[in-house]
Protein backbone atom coordinates (compact mmCIF):
# COMPACT_ATOMS: atom_id res chain seq x y z
CA UNK A 1 0.00 0.00 0.00
CA UNK A 2 2.81 2.37 0.80
CA UNK A 3 4.61 1.85 -2.60
CA UNK A 4 1.12 2.01 -4.40
CA UNK A 5 0.82 5.77 -2.69
CA UNK A 6 4.34 6.99 -2.84
CA UNK A 7 4.12 5.67 -6.73
CA UNK A 8 0.79 7.88 -7.50
CA UNK A 9 2.51 10.35 -5.24
CA UNK A 10 5.45 10.74 -7.60
CA UNK A 11 2.89 11.21 -11.04
CA UNK A 12 0.75 13.75 -9.49
CA UNK A 13 3.98 15.93 -8.39
CA UNK A 14 4.75 15.19 -12.50
CA UNK A 15 1.39 16.34 -13.46
CA UNK A 16 1.38 19.25 -11.26
CA UNK A 17 4.76 20.39 -12.49
CA UNK A 18 3.43 20.09 -16.30
CA UNK A 19 0.26 21.82 -15.40
CA UNK A 20 1.89 24.55 -13.84
CA UNK A 21 4.36 25.32 -16.55
CA UNK A 22 1.34 25.25 -19.29
CA UNK A 23 -0.55 27.89 -17.16
CA UNK A 24 2.69 30.06 -16.50
CA UNK A 25 3.56 30.27 -19.98
CA UNK A 26 0.07 30.36 -21.32
CA UNK A 27 -0.19 33.53 -19.48
CA UNK A 28 2.69 34.69 -20.13
CA UNK A 29 3.69 33.81 -23.42
CA UNK A 30 1.36 35.51 -24.52
CA UNK A 31 1.77 39.07 -26.79
CA UNK A 32 0.10 41.12 -24.05
CA UNK A 33 1.71 42.59 -21.52
CA UNK A 34 2.08 40.83 -18.68
CA UNK A 35 3.00 43.89 -16.11
CA UNK A 36 -0.10 45.70 -17.81
CA UNK A 37 -2.09 42.59 -16.74
CA UNK A 38 -0.94 42.45 -12.96
CA UNK A 39 -1.62 46.20 -12.34
CA UNK A 40 -4.94 45.93 -14.55
CA UNK A 41 -6.71 49.33 -14.04
CA UNK A 42 -4.00 51.19 -11.20
CA UNK A 43 -1.34 51.13 -13.84
CA UNK A 44 1.03 53.88 -13.76
CA UNK A 45 4.49 54.32 -15.54
CA UNK A 46 6.91 53.86 -12.68
CA UNK A 47 4.28 50.99 -11.43
CA UNK A 48 4.69 49.23 -14.57
CA UNK A 49 8.36 49.56 -14.55
CA UNK A 50 8.37 48.26 -10.68
CA UNK A 51 6.60 45.09 -11.14
CA UNK A 52 8.88 44.29 -14.47
CA UNK A 53 11.76 44.51 -12.16
CA UNK A 54 10.17 42.67 -9.13
CA UNK A 55 9.20 39.87 -11.47
CA UNK A 56 12.11 39.71 -13.44
CA UNK A 57 9.72 40.10 -16.48
CA UNK A 58 12.82 41.83 -18.29
CA UNK A 59 14.79 37.98 -18.76
CA UNK A 60 13.84 35.32 -20.82
CA UNK A 61 10.65 33.55 -20.47
CA UNK A 62 12.44 29.90 -18.74
CA UNK A 63 14.12 32.57 -15.70
CA UNK A 64 10.82 34.00 -15.26
CA UNK A 65 9.68 31.06 -14.89
CA UNK A 66 12.26 29.43 -12.39
CA UNK A 67 11.83 32.69 -10.33
CA UNK A 68 8.17 31.77 -9.97
CA UNK A 69 8.36 28.10 -9.33
CA UNK A 70 11.75 29.03 -6.71
CA UNK A 71 8.87 31.61 -5.17
CA UNK A 72 6.31 28.53 -4.94
CA UNK A 73 8.90 26.38 -3.11
CA UNK A 74 11.47 28.78 -1.09
CA UNK A 75 9.33 32.40 -1.22
CA UNK A 76 10.35 35.63 -3.25
CA UNK A 77 11.81 38.81 -2.25
CA UNK A 78 9.93 41.83 -3.89
CA UNK A 79 12.18 44.54 -2.45
CA UNK A 80 11.94 47.59 -0.53
CA UNK A 81 8.36 48.47 -1.17
CA UNK A 82 6.25 45.36 -1.02
CA UNK A 83 8.85 42.93 1.66
CA UNK A 84 9.23 39.20 1.48
CA UNK A 85 6.81 36.67 0.15
CA UNK A 86 6.96 33.64 2.18
CA UNK A 87 6.31 30.18 1.01
CA UNK A 88 4.13 28.90 -0.56
CA UNK A 89 4.73 32.63 -2.94
CA UNK A 90 1.90 32.90 -5.36
CA UNK A 91 2.47 36.56 -6.68
CA UNK A 92 1.21 39.86 -5.13
CA UNK A 93 -2.02 41.47 -6.25
CA UNK A 94 -1.26 44.99 -7.50
CA UNK A 95 -4.70 45.41 -7.42
CA UNK A 96 -5.42 45.52 -4.10
CA UNK A 97 -1.80 45.19 -2.69
CA UNK A 98 -1.75 42.34 -1.06
CA UNK A 99 0.28 38.69 -1.88
CA UNK A 100 -1.77 36.59 -3.08
CA UNK A 101 -1.27 33.37 -0.71
CA UNK A 102 -3.02 34.87 2.50
CA UNK A 103 -6.36 35.64 0.41
CA UNK A 104 -6.37 32.02 -1.15
CA UNK A 105 -5.86 31.11 2.57
CA UNK A 106 -8.59 32.91 4.00
CA UNK A 107 -11.02 32.32 1.01
CA UNK A 108 -10.13 28.55 0.71
CA UNK A 109 -12.18 27.09 4.01
CA UNK A 110 -15.13 28.23 2.95
CA UNK A 111 -14.89 26.14 -0.48
CA UNK A 112 -13.95 23.19 1.37
CA UNK A 113 -16.54 23.30 3.65
CA UNK A 114 -18.54 23.59 0.67
CA UNK A 115 -17.30 21.11 -1.39
CA UNK A 116 -16.66 18.12 1.25
CA UNK A 117 -20.54 18.91 2.48
CA UNK A 118 -21.69 18.43 -0.76
CA UNK A 119 -20.26 15.53 -1.50
CA UNK A 120 -21.17 13.74 1.75
CA UNK A 121 -24.68 15.20 0.88
CA UNK A 122 -25.12 13.37 -2.86
CA UNK A 123 -23.16 10.58 -2.16
CA UNK A 124 -25.64 9.64 1.02
CA UNK A 125 -28.50 10.70 -0.90
CA UNK A 126 -27.01 9.02 -4.80
CA UNK A 127 -25.99 5.40 -3.12
CA UNK A 128 -29.16 5.42 -0.94
CA UNK A 129 -31.52 6.15 -3.40
CA UNK A 130 -29.67 3.67 -5.90
CA UNK A 131 -29.62 0.98 -3.00
CA UNK A 132 -33.65 1.38 -2.73
CA UNK A 133 -34.12 1.51 -6.46
CA UNK A 134 -32.24 -1.92 -6.98
CA UNK A 135 -34.01 -3.45 -4.19
CA UNK A 136 -37.29 -2.69 -4.79
CA UNK A 137 -36.60 -3.30 -8.90
CA UNK A 138 -39.37 -2.63 -11.02
CA UNK A 139 -41.75 -1.58 -7.52
CA UNK A 140 -42.87 2.25 -7.30
CA UNK A 141 -39.73 3.38 -5.56
CA UNK A 142 -37.82 2.43 -8.11
CA UNK A 143 -39.93 4.29 -10.63
CA UNK A 144 -39.82 6.95 -7.95
CA UNK A 145 -36.39 7.29 -7.30
CA UNK A 146 -35.43 7.17 -11.32
CA UNK A 147 -37.80 10.00 -11.92
CA UNK A 148 -36.34 12.02 -9.44
CA UNK A 149 -32.62 11.34 -10.31
CA UNK A 150 -34.09 12.55 -13.62
CA UNK A 151 -35.92 16.04 -12.70
CA UNK A 152 -32.59 16.34 -10.63
CA UNK A 153 -30.34 16.15 -13.49
CA UNK A 154 -32.01 18.30 -15.45
CA UNK A 155 -31.99 21.39 -13.25
CA UNK A 156 -29.33 23.84 -12.76
CA UNK A 157 -27.91 25.42 -9.28
CA UNK A 158 -28.54 28.92 -10.68
CA UNK A 159 -32.22 28.56 -11.28
CA UNK A 160 -32.61 25.86 -8.11
CA UNK A 161 -30.81 27.99 -5.44
CA UNK A 162 -33.42 31.19 -5.50
CA UNK A 163 -35.93 28.94 -5.72
CA UNK A 164 -34.73 26.82 -2.42
CA UNK A 165 -33.84 30.65 -0.79
CA UNK A 166 -37.54 31.68 -1.12
CA UNK A 167 -39.17 28.72 -0.17
CA UNK A 168 -37.07 27.32 3.18
CA UNK A 169 -35.46 30.54 4.03
CA UNK A 170 -38.11 33.67 2.90
CA UNK A 171 -41.62 31.82 2.78
CA UNK A 172 -41.34 29.17 5.01
CA UNK A 173 -38.30 29.99 7.23
CA UNK A 174 -37.10 27.14 8.26
CA UNK A 175 -33.52 27.95 7.79
CA UNK A 176 -31.34 31.01 8.42
CA UNK A 177 -29.96 32.87 5.88
CA UNK A 178 -27.00 30.82 3.96
CA UNK A 179 -23.76 32.09 4.75
CA UNK A 180 -20.45 30.28 5.82
CA UNK A 181 -19.52 30.57 9.49
CA UNK A 182 -15.60 28.65 10.64
CA UNK A 183 -16.18 25.30 11.39
CA UNK A 184 -13.97 26.21 14.42
CA UNK A 185 -15.87 29.53 15.08
CA UNK A 186 -19.28 27.81 15.68
CA UNK A 187 -19.98 24.37 13.93
CA UNK A 188 -23.75 24.62 14.60
CA UNK A 189 -23.99 27.60 12.85
CA UNK A 190 -21.74 26.53 10.48
CA UNK A 191 -23.96 23.92 9.47
CA UNK A 192 -26.88 25.84 9.45
CA UNK A 193 -25.82 28.39 7.07
CA UNK A 194 -24.42 25.45 4.55
CA UNK A 195 -26.89 23.19 4.63
CA UNK A 196 -28.76 24.58 1.77
CA UNK A 197 -26.00 25.25 -0.41
CA UNK A 198 -25.10 21.82 0.31
CA UNK A 199 -28.23 20.13 -0.85
CA UNK A 200 -28.98 22.58 -3.85
CA UNK A 201 -25.18 22.04 -5.34
CA UNK A 202 -25.95 17.73 -4.54
CA UNK A 203 -29.00 17.64 -6.71
CA UNK A 204 -27.40 17.37 -10.07
CA UNK A 205 -24.89 15.26 -8.78
CA UNK A 206 -26.97 12.23 -6.44
CA UNK A 207 -29.38 12.32 -9.71
CA UNK A 208 -26.18 10.72 -11.09
CA UNK A 209 -24.94 8.80 -8.63
CA UNK A 210 -28.87 7.09 -8.12
CA UNK A 211 -29.19 5.75 -11.37
CA UNK A 212 -24.93 4.81 -11.45
CA UNK A 213 -25.59 2.44 -7.86
CA UNK A 214 -28.60 0.89 -9.61
CA UNK A 215 -27.07 -0.28 -12.54
CA UNK A 216 -23.89 -1.43 -11.16
CA UNK A 217 -25.94 -3.32 -7.79
CA UNK A 218 -27.92 -4.86 -10.84
CA UNK A 219 -25.16 -6.12 -12.31
CA UNK A 220 -23.62 -7.39 -9.17
CA UNK A 221 -26.51 -8.99 -7.89
CA UNK A 222 -26.79 -11.45 -11.42
CA UNK A 223 -22.83 -12.60 -10.78
CA UNK A 224 -21.85 -15.88 -10.42
CA UNK A 225 -20.55 -15.76 -6.76
CA UNK A 226 -23.78 -13.77 -5.88
CA UNK A 227 -25.52 -16.92 -7.10
CA UNK A 228 -22.87 -19.46 -5.47
CA UNK A 229 -23.36 -17.04 -2.12
CA UNK A 230 -27.33 -17.60 -2.28
CA UNK A 231 -27.04 -21.34 -3.65
CA UNK A 232 -24.71 -21.96 0.27
CA UNK A 233 -27.95 -20.18 2.21
CA UNK A 234 -26.44 -17.12 3.02
CA UNK A 235 -29.10 -14.62 3.99
CA UNK A 236 -30.16 -11.98 1.07
CA UNK A 237 -29.35 -8.71 3.51
CA UNK A 238 -25.88 -10.21 4.21
CA UNK A 239 -25.40 -11.53 0.30
CA UNK A 240 -25.99 -7.63 -0.46
CA UNK A 241 -23.90 -5.54 2.00
CA UNK A 242 -20.99 -8.24 1.68
CA UNK A 243 -20.79 -8.86 -1.55
CA UNK A 244 -23.31 -7.12 -3.88
CA UNK A 245 -22.80 -3.46 -2.24
CA UNK A 246 -18.90 -3.58 -2.16
CA UNK A 247 -18.15 -4.85 -5.19
CA UNK A 248 -20.14 -2.11 -7.03
CA UNK A 249 -18.47 0.84 -4.94
CA UNK A 250 -15.24 0.35 -6.81
CA UNK A 251 -16.62 1.99 -9.33
CA UNK A 252 -18.68 4.64 -7.82
CA UNK A 253 -15.41 5.70 -5.99
CA UNK A 254 -13.58 5.41 -9.60
CA UNK A 255 -16.64 7.65 -10.99
CA UNK A 256 -16.47 9.89 -7.55
CA UNK A 257 -12.80 11.06 -8.56
CA UNK A 258 -13.28 12.15 -11.86
CA UNK A 259 -16.52 14.00 -10.45
CA UNK A 260 -13.84 16.06 -8.06
CA UNK A 261 -13.27 18.76 -10.62
CA UNK A 262 -16.76 19.04 -11.15
CA UNK A 263 -17.61 19.12 -7.72
CA UNK A 264 -15.17 22.31 -7.82
CA UNK A 265 -16.51 23.66 -10.75
CA UNK A 266 -20.06 23.28 -8.86
CA UNK A 267 -18.83 25.35 -5.89
CA UNK A 268 -18.08 28.13 -7.70
CA UNK A 269 -21.57 28.23 -8.95
CA UNK A 270 -23.33 27.70 -5.78
CA UNK A 271 -20.57 30.51 -3.85
CA UNK A 272 -21.92 33.03 -6.82
CA UNK A 273 -25.74 31.84 -5.83
CA UNK A 274 -25.78 32.33 -2.17
CA UNK A 275 -23.10 34.92 -1.80
CA UNK A 276 -20.48 32.78 -0.29
CA UNK A 277 -17.21 34.28 -0.60
CA UNK A 278 -15.10 30.94 -1.37
CA UNK A 279 -12.31 30.31 -3.67
CA UNK A 280 -14.98 30.45 -6.30
CA UNK A 281 -16.08 33.89 -5.74
CA UNK A 282 -12.12 34.66 -5.81
CA UNK A 283 -11.28 33.47 -8.71
CA UNK A 284 -14.21 35.29 -10.64
CA UNK A 285 -13.46 38.16 -9.38
CA UNK A 286 -9.58 37.55 -10.31
CA UNK A 287 -10.55 37.43 -14.02
CA UNK A 288 -13.14 40.33 -13.87
CA UNK A 289 -10.69 42.68 -12.19
CA UNK A 290 -7.90 40.83 -15.02
CA UNK A 291 -5.36 40.16 -11.61
CA UNK A 292 -3.14 37.95 -13.71
CA UNK A 293 -1.10 36.79 -10.39
CA UNK A 294 -4.39 36.20 -8.61
CA UNK A 295 -6.07 34.11 -11.44
CA UNK A 296 -1.97 31.99 -11.49
CA UNK A 297 -2.21 31.32 -7.93
CA UNK A 298 -6.50 30.32 -7.45
CA UNK A 299 -5.79 28.45 -10.95
CA UNK A 300 -2.33 26.55 -9.57
CA UNK A 301 -3.62 25.75 -6.10
CA UNK A 302 -7.49 24.57 -7.20
CA UNK A 303 -5.19 22.41 -9.64
CA UNK A 304 -3.36 20.93 -6.73
CA UNK A 305 -6.18 20.71 -3.84
CA UNK A 306 -8.05 18.42 -6.82
CA UNK A 307 -4.74 15.99 -7.72
CA UNK A 308 -4.46 15.75 -3.64
CA UNK A 309 -8.05 14.58 -2.97
CA UNK A 310 -7.66 11.97 -6.70
CA UNK A 311 -4.75 10.83 -3.96
CA UNK A 312 -7.04 10.14 -1.27
CA UNK A 313 -9.82 8.36 -3.59
CA UNK A 314 -7.23 6.05 -5.11
CA UNK A 315 -5.77 5.29 -1.48
CA UNK A 316 -9.55 4.41 -1.22
CA UNK A 317 -10.45 2.71 -4.18
CA UNK A 318 -7.14 0.40 -3.69
CA UNK A 319 -8.32 -0.50 -0.12
CA UNK A 320 -11.43 -2.05 -1.76
CA UNK A 321 -9.74 -3.65 -4.45
CA UNK A 322 -6.08 -5.10 -3.78
CA UNK A 323 -5.36 -5.53 -7.18
CA UNK A 324 -5.00 -2.10 -8.06
CA UNK A 325 -2.16 -1.69 -5.61
CA UNK A 326 -0.62 -4.73 -6.69
CA UNK A 327 -0.67 -3.67 -10.55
Amino acid sequence: MFRFLVRRALGSIVILFLLIALTYFAFFALPADPAQLACSKTCTPQLLEQIRINMHLNQPLYVQFWDYLSGLVFGHNYGADIGQCAAPCFGYSYNVHQFVWPRIASNYPATFVLAVGGAICFLTIGVGLGMVSAWKQGSVLDRIASSISLVGQSTQIYFLGPLAMGLFVTNLNWLPQPSYIPLTQNPWACFMGMILPWLVMSVIFWSNYTRQVRSLMLEQLSEDHIRAARAKGMSSRYVWWRYALRGAMAPIITIFGIDLGAVFSGAVVTEYTFGIHGLGFLAVDSVRQSDIYLELGVLIFSAASIILFNIIVDAAYALLDPRVRLG
